[in-house]
């Protein structure tokens, strides 16, 4: 399980990492973009992956790590059920979700 304070804890040890609220939702962002969002109501985190990586992470829990069931879904955002996720494949999928946006920086 991940709780919100992992997914704190994790997401702002990154350099030029910083949170705030997007809409109904709280924001991690790596310089100015959206690395990963969390939604309180849901307990679900949603990160940017690319396409190649939301299919590979899907594969390993396909119940609990899918798309995003809209546009967003198929630009690569993520959906991650965190009281069924294991804390080492959500670290994995984060780092990957940071470099990912900070590569396009």
């Amino acid at each position: 399980m991940v709780s919100l304070e992992n997914l704190r804890q994790m997401a702002l040890a990154y350099p030029e990492t910083f949170e705030k609220p997007h809409f109904d939702r709280m924001a991690f962002y790596a310089g100015k973009r959206i690395f990963a969002t969390y939604d309180p109501k849901t307990n679900q985190a949603n990160l940017k992956l690319t396409l190649i990586d939301q299919d590979v992470f899907h594969k390993f829990d396909p119940l609990h790590i899918f798309p995003v069931p809209n546009k967003w879904g198929q630009a690569g955002m993520t959906t991650f059920c965190l009281a069924k996720m294991r804390i080492d494949l959500f670290a994995d999928a984060l780092q990957t979700a940071y470099a990912n946006v900070m590569n396009k920086a």
